[in-house]
């Protein structure tokens, strides 16, 4: 009897030992680490590498936080680690797969050297990495064999990326998601032509429901020859010689320059930017109008005046002028 009581009383003291160690946080480094767990890293090997780390006193405190959670599959990643924790708590991020990312918002209209700047300031790989592998339209070819960069094809969203993650590797998931999307448009059209007028749509219009609209103004332009005289290209065409100063200039609008609209007539070689899905879809499905021209109303209400002919767009130009200066 005495021996039972022996022994219930050290499974009593090796019980509340490890709920002690289970419970008690641990922060053996110093500001943050990170652990990276392959893919088909064996529990043990996770354990010991968690200890060599730091992030937990010894293998074995973690090999009994997973005892205690009933084998729960663990998650391959990369794992940062910032203050103390239990073994409990650190074996549960794994299991849920808690693994470290930067979040890139990436919205529509953005440009590559507005995506470089967000990459950088994330802290990721610095701009100009990012627009070397932007500059290298290969990852598109198949789709827009004129492309003269990625430029268009860097979809907005929100993308998951990893301290590992390379530019090139951005790239590919970026142009991933376009391809996902322009299936699902079942376009069936020049990718390129298609793509390059939905970037001016997007750097256009403020209003979604205009978006069709404008298409049409570009697109009977495009159909008689005239102009298209879009002020975003002109900014572009100034950004591509590194040399935009906030505001359009005189020198600027004179810009001999293919990507410059004011210079000569047609599209230019590629798009300024990166259209999302209502501006494609505007540029695929251009709305029925005999528009030639639109200036914004002074109403600040983010909408255009069309007009069909150089008299009545005059007009409504003077008139958005006038409701400035007031």
């Amino acid at each position: 009897m005495r021996t039972i009581r022996i022994f219930a009383f050290l499974a009593f003291l090796a019980g509340g030992l490890a709920v002690y160690r289970l419970g008690s946080p641990y922060q053996g480094f110093g500001g943050e680490t990170f652990v990276d767990i392959p893919h088909g890293t064996s529990t043990g090997t996770i354990a010991g590498m968690l200890a060599d780390a730091r992030v937990v006193r010894s293998r074995w405190d973690f090999l009994l936080a997973r005892l205690a959670g009933r084998g729960r599959k663990l998650q391959a990643g990369e794992y940062r680690f910032d203050r103390a924790a239990t073994p409990t708590e650190v074996y549960g991020r794994m299991a849920r797969g808690d693994v470290f990312f930067y979040e890139l918002a990436v919205p529509e209209g953005r440009n590559m050297f507005d995506i470089a700047a967000s990459v950088e300031k994330l802290g990721i790989f610095p701009a100009d990495q990012f627009l070397a592998a932007a500059r290298d339209p290969r990852a598109i070819r198949d789709l827009d064999p004129r492309a003269p960069t990625l430029e268009g094809y860097l979809f907005p969203n929100t993308y998951h990326v990893g301290r590992h993650t390379t530019p090139e590797q951005l790239c590919r998931m970026m142009t991933g998601k376009f391809r996902e999307v322009w299936r699902g448009l079942r376009a069936g059209a020049n990718a390129h032509d298609a793509v390059t007028l939905a970037s001016l749509v997007e750097k256009e219009d403020k209003l979604e429901s205009e978006r069709p609209l404008i298409a049409a103004v570009f697109a009977n332009r495009l159909r008689i020859g005239m102009k298209l005289d879009c002020d975003p290209t002109t900014i572009y065409a100034a950004l591509l010689h590194d040399n935009y100063r906030g505001t359009i200039y005189q020198s600027d609008l004179d810009r001999a320059d293919p990507y410059n609209t004011y210079h000569g007539a047609g599209l230019p070689p590629g798009p300024i930017a990166n259209p999302g899905v209502a501006s494609l879809e505007a540029a695929l499905h251009p709305a029925a109008s005999e528009a030639l021209y639109f200036v914004l109303r002074p109403d600040g209400s983010g909408a255009h005046q069309f007009s069909t002919n150089l008299a009545a767009h005059q007009q409504a130009a003077a008139k958005y002028h006038r409701g400035r200066r007031k």
